[in-house]
């Protein structure tokens, strides 16, 4: 990831801007980007308060500054040109801060913008920031404390995201997911809540995982189905007219690991996304089949000098149809399959491998105009769609920062959702918070609906409350 690192300016600070290549990354989602399905990121960061607007666009402006990397638009060129090329700026083109008025449902407007709107790539930066307030007069908030369903009256939506309340605001930030991730982005939101509040914000140490005992004891884990059988899909719902993603937010608790285990919570995540799937695909028709999910993984360090852009790798963790077969879900069989997707997870993050694999660094080789590449690029996605994962599962983990604005207050909710396109048309995402699990289901318009969403948030989180309980028994 050396594109990451680049400077902004010239070292003279004089000559025309400097021009980065784009990482392969970059490159493969800049060459299959679709109208319908705009490749979009969404974090929304919710605060008590609400910050003062000249302050913290002041804030947001010096953040990016201290972060350069952000400060680039798609740099033009002829069709025959190799590359496609960032254009680093020393100041935005546009103003990425707005404070949209109030009105009603506006918190609800803001997700569907993120979801329908990328900041243009040509613009620096490609990224939009929007604080949403409730409309005056207006006492809609969240559900009462303790209550973690959706109600019938917003069924799209958790009972923290109903809708921003009066007295409070979220800092609505959509990225366009070619040219920077949700990681990133948030590093620099960091940045911000610390030069607006004027409190270090330095990101606190992460979680360590238990050390494995007793695993010698244990049966070895069964062989991963082959990466050659095309995955299972995701079963078709209730597919809505209007094309596009749409998408539910909700709070649960932070899933309980039981004591001693070797498994970590993003395991827990993992086996209750597979076994929210094949319950889904059960009731749809859908006959087995094997899964891969998959996982992105970030290397970065989290403090001020952590690169920005496309940092994450990609793996894909594998369920045989057998291990998610129907059965009753004992704690025991749930314990097992944690077991072996805790020994799978940790050996695919271990592994060395470029961010998308070794084809794509060679599909993007500049041997041939980047017309030509794009070509063949999307052709050859669409020929690979059958074995392309069933679905992917982002976890964020516990949010680093502290996220705190000063008078607007700290964060006590962040959410994040991942693009959902077609073939996958699903994708979950999570991140914690004051000791609460942040959950988002994305998905496709053309394989699901807000109802089908519901549905599937049920059901992940039945699964993920059954991997509390699965303690070992008396020996």
């Amino acid at each position: 990831m050396t594109a990451l690192d680049h400077p902004a300016h010239q070292a003279d600070g004089g000559g025309p801007p400097l021009r980065v290549p784009f990482p392969v990354v970059d490159e493969v989602s800049r060459h299959c980007l679709q109208e319908e399905e705009p490749e979009t990121v969404h974090i929304e960061v919710h605060l008590p308060g609400t910050p003062d607007p000249d302050r913290l666009r002041a804030a947001f402006h010096e953040a990016l500054r201290r972060h350069p990397r952000i400060l680039m638009r798609e740099a033009k060129g002829p069709w025959y040109r190799r590359r496609y090329e960032w254009e680093l700026t020393a100041e935005p083109d546009t103003e990425p801060v707005s404070f949209p008025p109030p009105e009603r449902d506006a918190l609800k407007r803001a997700r569907e913008r993120a979801l329908s709107q990328a900041p243009p790539l040509a613009s620096s930066p490609p990224i939009r920031l929007e604080v949403v307030t409730a409309e005056p007069g207006r006492a809609e908030g969240p559900a009462p404390e303790g209550t973690e369903r959706s109600t019938s009256e917003h069924p799209t939506t958790g009972p923290a995201a109903d809708e921003a309340p009066a007295t409070g605001s979220v800092l609505f930030l959509t990225i366009n997911h070619t040219a920077l991730d949700g990681p990133a982005c948030l590093r620099v939101l960091a940045t911000a809540a610390e030069i607006y509040g004027g409190k270090d914000n330095s990101p606190a140490a992460p979680p360590t995982r238990t050390p494995d005992q007793g695993t010698q004891e244990q049966p070895p884990a069964p062989e991963a189905p082959s990466g050659w059988s095309p995955p299972a899909r995701v079963a078709k719902g209730s597919p809505e007219p209007s094309p596009g993603n749409g998408m539910l937010v909700v709070e649960l608790p932070v899933p309980r690991r039981p004591k001693g285990s070797p498994f970590t919570v993003n395991d827990q995540l993992m086996v209750a996304t597979a076994l929210m799937i094949a319950h889904w695909n059960r009731e749809h028709g859908a006959g087995p089949r094997p899964f891969r999910i998959t996982m992105p993984v970030d290397d970065r360090p989290r403090d001020a000098g952590m690169p920005i852009g496309n940092g994450t790798r990609l793996v894909e963790v594998p369920f045989g149809a057998e291990e998610l077969a129907d059965r009753d879900w004992t704690p025991e069989a749930i314990r097992d399959l944690l077991r072996r997707t805790s020994d799978r997870t940790r050996a695919l993050k271990a592994l060395a491998r470029p961010q998308l694999g070794h084809g794509a660094a060679l599909l993007t080789a500049p041997v041939l105009p980047v017309a030509l590449r794009a070509a063949v690029t999307r052709g050859l996605r669409r020929a690979a769609a059958p074995w392309t994962s069933t679905t992917l599962l982002s976890n964020i983990g516990r949010i680093p920062y502290a996220l705190d604005f000063g008078d607007a207050g700290r964060a006590h909710a962040v959410w994040f959702s991942a693009p959902a396109r077609m073939p996958r048309g699903l994708t979950v995402t999570t991140a914690s918070t004051a000791g609460r699990l942040h959950l988002a289901l994305r998905w496709s318009r053309t394989l699901l609906s807000h109802g089908d969403g519901a549905h599937l948030r049920d059901l992940f989180e039945h699964y993920l409350h059954a991997t509390e309980h699965t303690e070992e028994g008396p020996k």
